[in-house]
């Protein structure tokens, strides 16, 4: 897929997986790769700026096998920028797939 494409819906991508329950980085970003190629570390950048902007809060939680996982939590705040973000990426991908239909 192409980068751009990839770079410019990750925040969304994040936050959508967020929403259904709190995730830890790694987690989000083996979730993600499965539906197309992203490096993992790719993934963290996103969560500690989204984190700064007030959409995360954060806590530890044991982890079955290792040290505490940091689990990212949406706030009403991000889960008003979700809907938005949702809404523009609506509205974005019918006017591309008008696009693409007209011109085919």
């Amino acid at each position: 897929m192409n980068v751009q494409f990839k770079k410019g819906v990750l925040d969304l991508c994040v936050m959508v997986l967020a929403a259904k329950e709190d995730r830890y980085g790694y987690e989000l970003a083996v979730t993600i790769s499965g539906k197309f190629d992203i490096a993992v570390g790719s993934v963290y950048p996103i969560l500690n700026r989204l984190t700064q902007e007030g959409y995360f809060t954060t806590y530890l939680r044991e982890s079955p096998g290792g040290p505490p996982r940091k689990y990212y939590r949406l706030t009403e705040e991000g889960r008003a920028k979700l809907a938005a973000l949702t809404d523009e990426w609506h509205m974005f991908t019918k006017a591309v797939n008008e696009w693409i239909r007209e011109g085919l």
